[in-house]
């Protein structure tokens, strides 16, 4: 649904890996210089397959830092995971939310794509 909200047509793959925030704190750590687990992180890789297919990239989800944020938001885990992907993909597709004015943008799109597939805000 994020894809193609953003105007994404052509067929494309995206790896999506569940881990635990020791796997999530390494790859911050090596990747990004950040010494501590975090939610998600995406790896855009915007490369062909060897089936001659489209790889868009990798998202990596902590399940321990998303449990932990379900509970704090009182959603069920489902709903943390399903947010999770929809801002790891929208990292793929070249969004940041490094700035609170791209962090709000970034937020209403995730809020907009979580209601079309949940039905609820």
């Amino acid at each position: 649904m994020t894809l193609r909200g953003e105007g994404l047509e052509e067929p494309v793959q995206v790896s999506l890996v569940l881990c635990d925030d020791a796997t999530i704190h390494a790859l911050n750590r090596q990747f990004l210089g950040h010494d501590y687990p975090t939610d998600v992180l995406s790896f855009p890789l915007n490369a062909p397959t060897p089936d001659g297919k489209h790889l868009l990239g990798e998202i990596v989800i902590s399940v321990e830092t998303a449990e932990r944020n379900a509970r704090r938001y009182r959603q069920p885990l489902e709903r943390e995971l399903l947010h999770l992907v929809i801002h790891g993909t929208l990292h793929l597709l070249g969004y940041d939310d490094t700035t609170p004015e791209n962090r709000r943008r970034m937020r209403r799109k995730e809020l907009a794509y979580l209601r079309k597939v949940t039905g609820k805000t």
